[in-house]
């Protein structure tokens, strides 16, 4: 069984069409998604979901792109993480590819949710983009080795993902390590320990090969899982079954919310 980490099933190209969705993770032996909050104000959306779904958990957080939107602090991202099924305090981070300028208010949202994830004890979901070095050290001044987490879809060096795992954290690859031109990304994947290792879509977005370009969805994390396997020339049970105790392990899922899988409401 394989399970898509990350995907954000709230969103409109794919909310509209879930019970398709979960019937294509069943037939891919996708047995459970993690739907990743990104604002405040749509996260009732999420929590919704995984409510309604017992394979479907669900985080809590802003992303670091939402520069108008409600800012979390420590407090309320505490309170809304008080659920069963959130599992996680995320996605965040910093991004200085998409926004410029002075992005200290990027990085005290990244303190905050440090802050709140050591306080909840629930991992972290980091995104980090052209944001490598701050991110490495703020998270090391904040204390996130006490939190733990994940580096979402991850592309950076094996230099980066080394000290990221040295802090406790998983890696995560998405569909990109299956594009040709990927190289590094394929490096870090041959190279690091499963049992370090997630496996996700990041769905709506960044299709792998063979339908990139298309809409993405959490059934397509199969091919991630055969990328991979291909990369380190071992079967794709073994990734499977790696990716997947990974997964419960490091959200601290109870084996009591691992079985039963139900695809419709």
């Amino acid at each position: 069984m394989l399970v898509d980490s990350h995907c954000h099933l709230n969103f409109p190209d794919l909310a509209n069409q879930i019970e398709p969705i979960l019937a294509t993770m069943s037939s891919n032996d996708v047995g459970y998604a993690l739907c990743v909050s990104v604002n405040l104000p749509d996260f009732p959306q999420v929590l919704e979901l995984a409510e309604r779904f017992p394979n479907i958990f669900a985080s809590v957080g802003v992303h670091p792109d939402y520069e108008e939107t409600e800012e979390p602090t420590v407090e309320r991202l505490v309170g809304l993480a008080d659920h069963p099924k959130i599992v996680a305090i995320g996605e965040t981070g910093l991004d200085y590819f998409r926004l410029k300028g002075d992005l200290e208010w990027q990085r005290e949202r990244f303190r905050n949710h440090i802050r709140a994830s050591r306080k909840s004890r629930k991992p972290l979901i980091i995104h980090t983009r052209e944001a490598a070095n701050d991110t490495l050290r703020i998270m090391a001044e904040e204390g996130a080795r006490e939190a733990g987490g994940v580096m979402h879809c991850f592309t950076e060096s094996w230099e980066v993902a080394q000290q990221a795992m040295e802090m406790g954290f998983y890696i995560s690859f998405s569909g990109i390590v299956t594009f040709k031109n990927a190289l590094m990304l394929k490096e870090v994947a041959q190279k690091m320990p499963l049992d370090r290792m997630l496996i996700e879509t990041d769905s709506p977005y960044l299709a792998p090969v063979p339908h990139r370009g298309k809409l993405n969805q959490p059934g397509f994390v199969k091919h991630v899982a055969e990328e991979i396997a291909s990369l380190r020339e071992v079967s794709l049970e073994q990734v499977s079954e790696a990716t997947t105790s990974n997964f419960f392990r490091l959200f601290n899922i109870p084996e009591s919310q691992q079985g039963g899988v139900a695809h419709t409401a």
